[in-house]
């Protein structure tokens, strides 16, 4: 009898404490979900900053890091011209063109109208890295040049000319000034103080205003892995190429392994737009 009295006082208290622990565990987890539904979000302070919303005050980017001669994609920017099957080399006159314009990647692929709040800061932190040095592209207006060059396609080969833009990454985050205070603040960043995911790239000009970067014609061997996308698979020696894109991932200079051969321009043969 005694025993069993015992143990009853037991289980007794064990569910007292229990009940008692239980309203302090659900407090604790009431606070910090209160607290991120009222505050931005980072994906929701960038959103707002690409869409200049009417919440905002005031957003801009600040800049944290700066990377300049960084090359950019490396495209395509003439037709392919098919010499397979001809063991002569063959002279023929490309039509080069491309334009560069300032790029920004902002979370989700956002991006920011020139006339937007973020936009001017954009251009703000361009005219702050923009020297006699270093020309910069600051706006989201392109510039680039649109000419005709010589070339020479190798014997059994598929030639064409390649770019990649120089231009100088800017790195850093966003800072937006709401109207209203949002859990007692009214400032909020993305992706957070001090970050640098947020890159704003400026392409660099040359003093005659010509795009900045590196040019070179590209001979790609026949019937190689590498010149599938550029031939005619059901006729290989056909004068006819496939249509590819232009901006389509290409190796950068140098990089294309043995069955591609990569020659130079000089800048010097660009003529000034």
């Amino acid at each position: 009898m005694t025993r069993s009295s015992r143990k009853g006082n037991h289980r007794s208290r064990k569910k007292r404490i229990t009940f008692m622990l239980a309203p302090v565990v659900a407090a604790g987890v009431a606070v910090p979900l209160m607290y991120s539904a009222g505050a931005a979000t980072p994906s929701e302070v960038s959103r707002d900053c690409a869409e200049d919303a009417a919440t905002l005050e005031n957003c801009e980017f600040v800049d944290v890091q700066v990377k300049r001669n960084n090359l950019g994609p490396n495209k395509r920017v003439s037709t392919p011209s098919n010499n397979c099957g001809f063991t002569t080399e063959r002279e023929k006159s490309f039509g080069v063109a491309t334009s560069v314009t300032r790029f920004i990647t902002l979370e989700d692929g956002f991006v920011a109208a020139a006339d937007s709040k973020l936009g001017n800061s954009f251009f703000e932190i361009g005219a702050k890295f923009n020297t006699t040095e270093f020309n910069l592209t600051r706006d989201d207006k392109g510039t680039g040049f649109d000419f005709t060059l010589p070339g020479t396609v190798m014997p059994d080969h598929i030639g064409f000319f390649m770019w990649s833009e120089k231009r100088t990454d800017v790195s850093g985050y966003l800072r937006a000034t709401y109207k209203e205070e949002q859990n007692g603040q009214k400032v909020f960043f993305s992706p957070s103080e001090g970050g640098t995911s947020v890159h704003v790239f400026y392409p660099q000009l040359l003093k005659n205003g010509t795009p900045d970067g590196r040019l070179w014609i590209r001979n790609v061997k026949c019937g190689t892995p590498e010149a599938e996308e550029f031939q005619d698979s059901s006729s290989p020696q056909s004068a006819e190429i496939a249509e590819i894109r232009a901006e389509s991932e290409q190796p950068g200079f140098g990089k294309g392994g043995a069955n591609i051969t990569d020659v130079e321009v000089p800048l010097s043969e660009i003529p000034a737009p």
